[in-house]
Formats: C-alpha cells, sequence, structure tokens
C-alpha cells in the first residue's frame, strides 16, 4: 500500500495524528533519558562565561599578588606587593571587559 501513495508535500501542513506522535515519542525519550540518569543537566547560558570573570576576578589580584609577595622577600623591600596587587586588578578588570563584550556561547 505504500508504495503506491504519491510523495508527500513538503508544503503541506503535518497531520495532526503525526504531530502529537512526535511530540509524545520526544517526552518518552526524554523521560527515559531522566530515568535511567542519562540526562544531561540544562546549561544555562552565560554560566561558563560567568564562571570565567570569577576566576578572573579571583585569580589575576591574587597571582599577581602572590608573585609581587616573592619579589619582595628575593629583593627585600615592600611595595612591590602592593604594586603586583594592584597590576593584578587592572589586568582582571580590562580582562573583564574583554569578556563581557563577547556573546555567551
Amino acid at each position: 500500500m505504500a508504495e503506491y501513495e504519491p510523495p508527500q508535500d513538503p508544503m503541506t501542513p503535518q497531520d495532526a495524528r503525526l504531530k502529537s506522535l512526535d511530540e509524545r515519542l520526544r517526552q518518552a525519550k526524554s523521560d527515559e533519558a531522566v530515568r535511567t540518569g542519562r540526562a544531561r543537566p540544562a546549561i544555562r547560558k552565560g554560566q561558563a562565561q560567568g564562571m570565567r570573570i570569577l576566576s578572573v576576578l579571583f585569580g589575576y589580584p591574587m597571582g599577581s599578588a602572590l608573585l609581587g609577595w616573592l619579589f619582595d622577600r628575593w629583593l627585600g623591600t615592600r611595595w612591590i606587593l602592593v604594586a603586583m596587587l594592584f597590576l593584578g586588578f587592572v589586568i582582571a578588570f580590562r580582562e573583564v571587559w574583554k569578556i563581557s563584550k563577547q556573546p555567551p556561547e
């Protein structure tokens, strides 16, 4: 019987029964994935970008302060730590500015 059916025109609206079947099949697959533990958690847009900004705001000043402290200990000074900490904040805010210009992935 399927051999003699004319091809379906892609511009015609989809049959309501097929649409309902597609929706039920999609829901069943989703339920099965959740039941078996294979469902992917929904990743929020911009979450990776926010985590990157957080790590930049924390890591750059802390890393530069650590380097400043090491240079202070090595050279016997006291001002390099403060200068490096300030430099770390400046670079961190510059990096955040560049990250904020990018669209979320």
